[in-house]
């Protein structure tokens, strides 16, 4: 069992999926058919409960939208993948708000330059946007590249934290 909820924010409805405290899955949608088959398989939820509130987790995405842009990393988020995924996963939430890597220094900092397209493949296969802020990778020329959510969601978010820092 896990439960989920949706909130209202300045960049659509935001949806959280978490179990025991913990994030599984997040993104700009009120679809859960959107967000379930990002969870890996050893981890989706038999069932889900709706709620008002999920705690910790959904006070972290209002603080965010109220200028905390820290506020995300300070929940625990569950993902399965291979190791350089889910370490790849892990350095995304160290990336700062307003401070976007590019697809090679984001290889880098997950300790492979070499590993770009793996890189890349970690920012597409997060369950768990916001919490893991993959919106914060841009490509060498500073476009935005892809996003899950949609480029203006991502555009919102970079314009956001640029503000803020």
């Amino acid at each position: 069992m896990a439960d989920y909820t949706t909130l209202t924010t300045p960049d659509g409805p935001f949806t959280v999926i978490g179990q025991d405290g913990a994030v599984l899955a997040s993104g700009w949608t009120a679809d859960l058919d959107e967000l379930l088959p990002q969870v890996h398989a050893s981890l989706r939820p038999a069932e889900l409960r709706r709620t008002g509130s999920l705690g910790a987790l959904t006070d972290a995405v209002l603080a965010y939208y109220d200028g905390e842009l820290t506020a995300p990393m300070t929940v625990p988020v569950h993902q399965k993948s291979g190791p350089f995924r889910e370490h790849a996963w892990n350095v995304l939430r160290e990336v700062a708000a307003g401070s976007p890597l590019t697809y090679a220094g984001y290889a880098l900092a997950a300790g492979n330059p070499q590993a770009v397209r793996a890189a890349a493949s970690a920012c597409a296969f997060n369950a768990a946007a916001l919490f893991v802020p993959c919106h914060r990778i841009v490509r060498t020329d500073g476009t935005l590249g892809g996003f899950r959510w949609g480029l203006p969601v991502k555009e919102s978010l970079l314009a956001r934290e640029a503000a803020a820092a």
